[in-house]
């Protein structure tokens, strides 16, 4: 080999190594089944490690058992005590509404957690319900009165969401009980994905294979940190918990039978198909 190949080949592997870091510092924690038996564990290579336990707050040790991805079902990655949720928070979104000057935040119930794969039932009296395509925040280390500058410290990881919504139920009811919080209402992508940039990652979410929402996290009009940080003044987030940070753009409607896909940047797709109560 010339010298000045040699060289070539080293200023490559110059450029290269920041990415290689950057990638290796990247993780996906999974929750899987094994027929009845629910564990936590690290994907890796197409395998899964399995962990002795929950990785939000305990930490979660490799048992040193490895499954193939086939082999197992993905569940949603996390059980969270609170799910809580942004609204208006993409200026695409608002339409002829003022920005708030702070997050308006509304409540989901854990029992509408779902994960990839599962069906979005729509109620039998729903008309009328919604994608909302969401970068999903989860918590790793229990905050309370936490300033924006340390709010990073206390977010375990990311992953994809959808919030799910009936817009009459919205419109009409004294709460979103219904609306928001039904049961399915909150699929959740299969990794929480730790080491990625979530102040800038590309959001998607397609409707039968057509892209109908495309935006960046950087356009969030309160970013990660200071959500965390607003939402610690009046309740205590503790690990696992997760926070919805909110839709951009426009939604429509989606009919039974319909499949509505999340991507987030370096997270992955999350994928639900809409049937109905008690038909398809």
């Amino acid at each position: 080999m010339t010298l000045s190949r040699l060289r070539r080949n080293f200023a490559l592997l110059a450029l290269l190594s920041p990415l290689a870091a950057l990638e290796a510092q990247v993780s996906r924690y999974v929750r899987f089944a094994e027929g009845e038996r629910v564990s936590y564990g690290i994907l890796e290579g197409g395998g899964i490690h399995e962990l002795d336990g929950n990785p939000f707050d305990a930490g979660g040790r490799r048992t040193g058992r490895v499954f193939a991805r086939a082999s197992v079902r993905l569940l949603a990655p996390v059980q969270p005590g609170k799910v809580i949720a942004v609204g208006l928070n993409y200026k695409s979104h608002l339409g002829d509404r003022e920005p708030s000057p702070y997050p308006g935040l509304f409540l989901k119930l854990p029992t509408s957690i779902v994960g990839p794969g599962a069906d979005i039932v729509m109620p039998a009296d729903a008309a009328n319900l919604h994608f909302e395509g969401e970068l999903v925040v989860v918590i790793g280390r229990r905050a309370r009165n936490v300033p924006p500058e340390r709010a990073a410290e206390h977010v375990f990881g990311i992953t994809a969401g959808n919030d799910v919504s009936e817009r009459d139920w919205q419109r009409d009811d004294l709460q979103w009980f219904r609306a928001k919080a039904s049961d399915t209402f909150g699929p959740l992508d299969p990794a929480v994905v730790t080491g990625l940039d979530f102040d800038d990652l590309l959001l998607q979410t397609r409707l039968n294979g057509e892209v109908v929402q495309s935006q960046r996290t950087s356009d969030l009009l309160f970013d990660v940190r200071s959500i965390v940080s607003y939402v610690s003044r009046y309740v205590t987030l503790e690990p696992g918990d997760v926070i919805y940070t909110g839709t951009p753009g426009s939604t429509r409607a989606m009919k039974p039978g319909d499949v509505v896909e999340v991507e987030v940047e370096g997270v992955g797709i999350l994928r639900n198909r809409v049937t109905r109560v008690g038909g398809s």
